[in-house]
């Protein structure tokens, strides 16, 4: 019997390059390997967005073309809707009685997020997503996630949670461990922070090659290289580290050329949007079939929904033991 997977994002917009390096293309490799599922997070993505929910409704499509343009294939993989499975939040609850307010503070992944959006005080939502993220693994028992690196200390809270319910209960659910991709970060291209969606910093993976022409002229890069000649720092530059998420089997030869300043900036922009391109192409091009049949992509969501509440239903069932709660 194949190992589960259980992945996914809150769809608080479409996916980006980011994405793709740091889950997304491992998604896409491992799914003929494991019984992968990918959960369209809405509920989540409230966190942040419960003033606009029509946004949700919206980017749930659009995160589903941006999975399927990619290569996850609906015949191998499951993909469901986090707020349709109500066994979620059921789980969501019972875990928050013995999950401590101060262990969600401490998550780094809450604090760093909390400073970037302003919040002066966490919501409780915002506050308690790692529960929440709990329950969508563990519902499934998957046994990897393949995460960003910025996810790692949501993964060891959930082990946390899954090794302190075995211990106050039975050992029904499994520790899961992740998988990161091999270029866990992907920085934005204005160079200072990660590739973010809130930052404006992303090449989207629906975008067309006018706009990564255009976004890759507009990037950062080597501020101390003002000539071609000058001699380059590529460890600081945005668009070296696309060379090596994008281009690794060049990457060494840009590092070396740019470092004795035999090639330019531009020749490098150049060299790596054609590469991004070559990339994206096939995701554009799934992208037009199943744009051009928005009921086949309803139907898929509709089938791995189900098919994920088939599961959901089995595992509250052993939960509810544990818990003594199976009353009747």
């Amino acid at each position: 019997m194949k190992e589960r997977i259980l992945t996914g994002d809150r769809i608080t917009g479409k996916l980006h390059l980011g994405h793709y390096v740091g889950s997304l293309k491992n998604r896409v490799e491992l799914q003929n390997q494991y019984e992968t599922y990918l959960i369209l997070a809405d509920v989540q993505a409230l966190t942040t967005h419960f003033e606009k929910p029509e946004l949700i409704k919206q980017n749930l499509r659009n995160v589903a073309l941006d999975y399927l343009s990619a290569g996850i294939n609906p015949d191998q993989a499951t993909i469901f809707v986090q707020s349709l499975i109500p066994e979620i939040a059921e789980l969501t609850t019972y875990f928050s009685m013995f999950v401590t307010v101060n262990s969600l503070r401490h998550n780094p992944t809450i604090k760093a997020e909390a400073k970037e959006r302003g919040f002066q005080d966490m919501y409780y939502g915002f506050l308690g997503y790692p529960v929440s993220q709990t329950a969508d693994i563990t519902f499934c028992k998957a046994t990897l996630v393949p995460v960003g690196e910025d996810q790692l200390p949501h993964i060891e809270q959930t082990r946390k949670i899954v090794r302190r319910f075995n211990q106050l209960y039975k050992p029904v659910l499994l520790e899961p461990k992740p998988l990161v991709g091999d270029v866990p970060r992907l920085i934005g291209l204005d160079g200072n922070n990660k590739m973010s969606k809130s930052l404006g910093n992303a090449i989207y993976l629906d975008s067309t090659q006018e706009d990564v022409n255009e976004k890759i002229k507009k990037a950062t890069t080597d501020p101390a290289r003002i000539h071609k000649t000058d001699l380059g720092h590529p460890e600081i530059c945005p668009i070296y580290a696309y060379h090596q998420a994008f281009r690794k089997e060049g990457s060494d030869e840009i590092y070396e050329s740019c470092k004795k300043g035999q090639i330019g900036c531009m020749e490098c922009k150049r060299k790596i949007t054609r590469s991004i391109n070559d990339l994206l192409e096939p995701m554009r091009e799934r992208r037009i079939v199943y744009q051009n049949d928005p009921k086949k992509v309803d139907e898929i969501l509709m089938s791995g929904t189900e098919k994920a509440r088939l599961i959901a239903k089995e595992t509250m069932q052993e939960v509810r033991e544990a818990m003594s709660m199976n009353y009747f």
